[in-house]
This record gives structure tokens, C-alpha cells and sequence, in this order.
């Protein structure tokens, strides 16, 4: 009796795995959670954030955050995780934890759309007086924030060796193909005004996932785990990008500009001979 169900004990324990996420700073439980991101936030008040998350005491300026499609990373990635953006979850981490105050610049669909509803309510004659529609009341971004995904869901290594030997049939056709993905990110800020950069930071994060597994099921459950078999990996994403954003975070936190003898852009201090 026991070695017939030692087999889908180890299946069981297999399929518990394959939902976490193990970022670079630490092991981040999703339980209920769809991402490492959570909760909500609503000016300087954030609502179930992750508790990992690092928090600043007062904002240090105004940010626009990049969406990223317009990179050539983010076709691909959708593609192979499903994921559709991940610009409104790190939006939620950035305000959640207090360290900036978010523009709409830098997602140019949003920016667009609210241009063009502020153009219409201002010269349209069709709104009401005193409807306060007049220049001068958009708020400047300080900072610009780029995310870039590095390695997108490399594979780092696989379960086969450890669980698939302990079972056969179906059961060790599953487990011999949990795989372990990993994902590197990073997130560059610059100084709008100056264009000089600021701070930049890496996050990594592994997930561990189904492979060619679903090559042995059939029928609607196949079609059922297809899905299952990306989200790890997008959750992995996340995740790195929360450890990125904190490892920002704390250099920032410490931060001490870089100055150069004579002045920023004026020659340096490498001189070129005659």
C-alpha cells in the first residue's frame, strides 16, 4: 500500500511546489494572491501590500514609469507567459510604498486618452462654467523609470533526476518534467531634467513550473492546465521586479549624488592628450 501511494504522495508534493516563487531577496508565498504585488493604494495609503515590500517615509519627487511595450522585450514575453503588462503592477508597488508620487507620462495610451479628454472638456464650450479645464495644472515628472526584462523564464534546471526516479507512468511523466524558471529584471531611473542617471537596480526571481508534463493529459484537462503552465513564470517576473524596485529602493534611501570636479558635462576629469 505504501509504495503505491508514495508515487502520488511525491506527485502531490510536487504540485505544491510548482506554485512558488522564490525572488533574489527571499521566498515571497503567493498564496491567494495572483502576483508578489497586492493589495491597493489610494494617495500615501497602501491597502494589503506585500509585507516584503520597502516603504519610504515621504515621497522624494514626481515619476513617470515606462509601460514597456514599446521595447523589444515585451512581444516575446507576452507570448511566453501570457501576460499582457506589467506597468500597473509596478505602479501599485511604486505608490504603495510611498517613495514617489506617479504622472500619467510614461504610458503613452493613458497619457494620450487623458490628453484628449482634457482637450475636449477645455475647448469644447459644452462643459460647465467653473469647471476649472485650463492650462497649467498637469503636474511634471521629476523621474523616469525604466523597467527591462534581462532573461525572461530561462530554464535553470529541472526536477526529472530527483522526483521522476521515484515514480513511473504517468505520475513520474509530471514530476520529470517540473522545471525551474528563472527571471532577470532590472529598473533604471534618470533625472528627467538633467538626463543623467540615478539609480539603477537588478531583481531575479525562479519559479518553479510545468513543462512538457501537460504533453501527457488529454482533452479538456490539458486545456485547462495550459494556462497554469505560464502563470509561474509571469509571476516570476513580478517578483523580480519587486526585488528590483526594493534594491532601488534602499540605495535610494542612502543616496549621495555624484559630483565632478568643474561640474557635471563640462569636460571631466579624463583628459585627452594633445
Amino acid at each position: 500500500m505504501f509504495k503505491k501511494t508514495l508515487p502520488f504522495i511525491t506527485l502531490a508534493s510536487a504540485l505544491t511546489i510548482a506554485g512558488c516563487v522564490t525572488p533574489g531577496g527571499g521566498l515571497i508565498s503567493t498564496g491567494n494572491n495572483a502576483t508578489a504585488a497586492s493589495g491597493a493604494a489610494g494617495g500615501a495609503s497602501s491597502v494589503n501590500a506585500n509585507s516584503s515590500l520597502e516603504r519610504c517615509d515621504a515621497p522624494l519627487g514626481t515619476i513617470a514609469v515606462d509601460d514597456g511595450r514599446g521595447k523589444e522585450w515585451f512581444a516575446s514575453f507576452g507570448q511566453a507567459t501570457q501576460v499582457t503588462t506589467i506597468e500597473p503592477l509596478i505602479r501599485l508597488a511604486v505608490q504603495q510604498s510611498n517613495c514617489f508620487v506617479i504622472t500619467s507620462i510614461g504610458n503613452n495610451r493613458t497619457e494620450s486618452r487623458l490628453s484628449e479628454i482634457t482637450d475636449k472638456q477645455r475647448n469644447s464650450g459644452e462643459f460647465r462654467a467653473g469647471s476649472n479645464q485650463h492650462a497649467g495644472q498637469r503636474v511634471a515628472a521629476d523621474y523616469y523609470l525604466e523597467p527591462a526584462i534581462i532573461i525572461g523564464n530561462e530554464s535553470v534546471g529541472g526536477l526529472a533526476a530527483g522526483m521522476g526516479g521515484l515514480m513511473s507512468g504517468f505520475a513520474g511523466a509530471v514530476a520529470g518534467s517540473l522545471q525551474s524558471k528563472q527571471s532577470v529584471v532590472t529598473m533604471t531611473m534618470f533625472d528627467i531634467r538633467s538626463g543623467v542617471q540615478l539609480s539603477i537596480s537588478e531583481g531575479n526571481a525562479t519559479a518553479t513550473n510545468f513543462g512538457a508534463a501537460l504533453g501527457a493529459l488529454t482533452g479538456s484537462a490539458a486545456g485547462g492546465m495550459g494556462g497554469f503552465s505560464r502563470t509561474p513564470e509571469g509571476k516570476a517576473t513580478v517578483a523580480a521586479f519587486m526585488d528590483a524596485y526594493n534594491n532601488m529602493v534602499i540605495s535610494l534611501r542612502n543616496y549621495k549624488a555624484q559630483e565632478v570636479q568643474g561640474g557635471l558635462g563640462r569636460g571631466g576629469q579624463l583628459k585627452v592628450g594633445n
